[in-house]
């Protein structure tokens, strides 16, 4: 009961910020159609937060001056968090002051790419606490699972009422003796998608993010546009990019999960994998940035498990 009542606080705290939110607004053609980079193949967003100075952007967004207003908006190097117009709590908490922060570290070290990568490792380090328990959850769930397993099979053929209730006290005891805490657990899985919402619309709204680039890499070039132009190192970041999300699933209690939960893990993968050759660089480069803070964080506590056990 207290699990439910928690995800059910969680739940609504999520879709009351959501529903207070500003959001991303694709820019659109005459005829509904999302306007588009020629040269990088990324969507135009309509409410960009600051100028874009690239030329070929400029000259797209001058073009549909009505919509985007850009007399209005600040040049980048000098956004603030309270720039432009009031867009709700979503907008002004959140988006706004994650773009100031990679807008001025990108100012800092010359390079937004490498702002980006910075910006996600200080979060990832600051919400550590958080995650660490969610991955000890699973490290603990693993040491209890000949446990459950006896549990289960005590109870495979028995679904009356009585079992049912006995086999949950069973659960509950076997949680408490390795105190498992299942919300816990739950807790940064509702923490990430509005932090992943965050970046994607603070990137997506910082057109000085995507005229940088890192490396070989424009980051504001999608994937599929970099090989449709002959440029074969973007291949590189998805081939990468699906490895490092297959081995951080893999990584995270794959000893106790089961057949159904290993078959979506791998979807989770392809789709994901699908999903990067579609999205710009900077978004790629920022999911690889948090899935390697992901297995990095899993295998110091993998290996700290294993210290304390040998003492």
């Amino acid at each position: 009961m207290k699990v439910n009542k928690k995800i059910k606080i969680l739940s609504l705290l999520i879709v009351f910020v959501l529903v207070l939110s500003g959001c991303t607004k694709t820019l659109e053609g005459k005829d509904g159609s999302p306007v588009k980079n020629p040269v990088t193949g990324q969507s135009l967003t309509q409410n960009i937060l600051c100028k874009p100075t690239d030329k070929e952007s400029l000259e797209i967004y001058k073009k549909y001056e009505k919509k985007v207003q850009l007399d209005k908006i600040p040049e980048c190097k000098d956004f603030k968090i309270n720039s432009g117009k009031d867009e709700g709590l979503w907008t002004n908490v959140f988006v706004k002051p994650l773009a100031w922060i990679i807008i001025k570290i990108g100012n800092f070290v010359k390079n937004y790419g490498l702002s980006l990568i910075i910006t996600s490792l200080a979060i990832r380090l600051i919400a550590f606490p958080i995650t660490k328990k969610t991955a000890m959850q699973s490290e603990l769930i693993q040491k209890a699972k000949p446990e459950l397993d006896r549990i289960e099979k005590k109870y495979e053929n028995k679904t009356d009422q009585e079992s049912m209730f006995k086999k949950t006290q069973e659960i509950s005891m076997i949680y408490k003796k390795y105190n498992i805490s299942p919300a816990s657990g739950c807790i940064y899985a509702f923490l990430q998608l509005p932090l992943f919402i965050a970046f994607f619309e603070a990137i997506n709204r910082v057109p000085a993010i995507f005229e940088d680039e890192l490396w070989i890499f424009k980051l504001g070039t999608t994937p599929l546009t970099g090989l449709q132009n002959g440029n074969w190192q973007y291949l590189a970041i998805v081939v990468i990019l699906g490895l490092i999300t297959y081995f951080s699933f893999k990584l995270n209690v794959s000893s106790v999960q089961n057949d159904q939960t290993k078959m979506m893990n791998r979807t989770m993968v392809i789709m994901i994998v699908v999903m990067s050759i579609f999205m710009t660089t900077a978004l790629d480069i920022y999911w690889l940035t948090s899935n390697l803070f992901t297995i990095g964080q899993n295998l110091l506590i993998k290996r700290s498990k294993i210290a304390n056990e040998k003492v």
